[in-house]
Parts: structure tokens; sequence; C-alpha cells
């Protein structure tokens, strides 16, 4: 059974990282004497080492012990045998061609459908995906597949963010990169917002966070979904 925190960012304006989550992460990893740390996204090309620390010091503060995946020899037993699992964010596209360079994709998604609390922030959250494709980040790299690990039956678009009408800005909005992808693609995509989060366990998928997300579905006009809302009708 699943036990998953997929969060749209790991840390908001004015608080410190992963601060806004801690009373949902010490309950969500209260088993846990140790966390699995997936380091590859790797945001603005800070080391393995680098990122770990910082994600260490954040969960020294609710007593839970972390270490990266890179101090491993063998990924996939450390996989198989960790606590929980944390994917931090950075970019999508360095995340999954890791995994699969690695060789540890299928060995994640197996581990978790068991039940190994894992939380995702940002590019941890897109992998949970049926797929990566609906990520805001630049291809700086090439993964040799867009599939993820297909925990929830839908796309997610984290950091996800409302046409603003009174800005004069003529780019493309996040509502109309998804109508793009969703010309070519059918599953659904949920635009998730700062500071709110998915919580799936006991077979449910809850939207939590006191705020709204947008539900694009192929051939559908968006609608907005509100907080506390059970989302496994999203097929």
């Amino acid at each position: 059974m699943k036990n998953l925190l997929l969060a749209s960012t790991s840390t908001l304006h004015k608080s410190d990282y992963l601060e806004y989550l801690s009373t949902e992460l010490r309950q969500h990893f209260k088993n846990c004497k140790t966390i699995l740390f997936i380091p590859y996204a790797r945001p603005n090309g800070i080391t393995h080492e680098e990122y770990t620390q910082k994600t260490a010091l954040a969960f020294a503060k609710i007593n839970i012990n972390v270490k990266g995946i890179h101090e491993f020899e063998n990924p996939t037993l450390a996989i198989k045998e960790a606590d929980g699992i944390f994917t931090g964010g950075g970019n999508t596209f360095l995340l999954v061609q890791q995994l699969y360079h690695h060789k540890i994709m299928t060995v994640l998604k197996e581990t978790l459908e068991k039940g190994t609390p894992y939380l995702g922030t940002s590019a941890g959250s897109n992998i949970a995906g049926l797929s990566m494709q609906t990520t805001n980040d630049m291809p700086i790299i090439y993964p040799p597949s867009f599939q993820t690990l297909g925990l929830i039956p839908f796309n997610l678009n984290v950091h996800y963010l409302d046409k603003d009408e009174q800005s004069s800005h003529m780019g493309e909005s996040r509502e109309t990169r998804i109508k793009e992808f969703h010309e070519f693609n059918n599953f659904p995509v949920l635009g998730l917002k700062e500071g709110s989060w998915l919580e799936i366990k006991n077979g449910e998928i809850n939207l939590k966070g006191g705020l709204t997300a947008k539900l694009f579905r192929k051939n559908h006009s968006p609608i907005e979904i509100t907080s506390e809302t059970e989302l496994s009708f999203i097929q």
C-alpha cells in the first residue's frame, strides 16, 4: 500500500527548507530512524554531498538521520533496505536520466508500491506521475525515456501558477503549455500550487495544504480542486 507525500516545493517564501512540512514529515516518517535521500536532481549545480548535508540539517530538527544514495556502493540494495526515501527537487530531466543511468527506476517503483514512506518535492514529485512530460524544467540532459514511476494515475505540474490577467506578459501560461501536452497525450494533469501537496495512503489520494489545485483533462475545461478533496476519481 503506497505511502507518499508529493509536495509542489521544498521551500516557501520566508521559511526554511522543508519547514512548512515539518509537522507532516514528523508523522509521515515516524517509524524511520534514517531517510535515504536521492539528490540526483541537483538544484543550481550543487554537489550531491552539499545537497545531502542541507537535507540532513532539515531532518535533524525532527530527529531523523539522512544518508545520500550516492554514499552506497549498491544503490538498488539501498532503496530496498531504506526506512524511508526522499527525492529532492532540481531538474527533472537530470533526475530521470540519473535514475535510469543507475538502473533504479524500476526498483524504486516496486519499493514504494510496497509501502516504504516516500517524500517528493518538485522534481521528486514529478517522477511519481505517469511521465515527466509536464515538468517546467529545461531539457539540460536527455533521459532514455520520459516514463517515470506511475505511482499516481496522472501527471503533475508542480509550482503551478494561474495566468495573471493583469500582467502584460505575452508568453505562454502554464495552462497553455498543458493544453499543448494534451494535443498529443491523453492522461490528466494536476497543477499543484506552492504550499500544497498530495497525501497518498490507505488507497486514497488527498489534496492537502489549504490551497486549490487545477485539474486538466483532454477535451475538458480545467476545473479547480479544493483542498481536502480525495482525487482517486482522476483517471
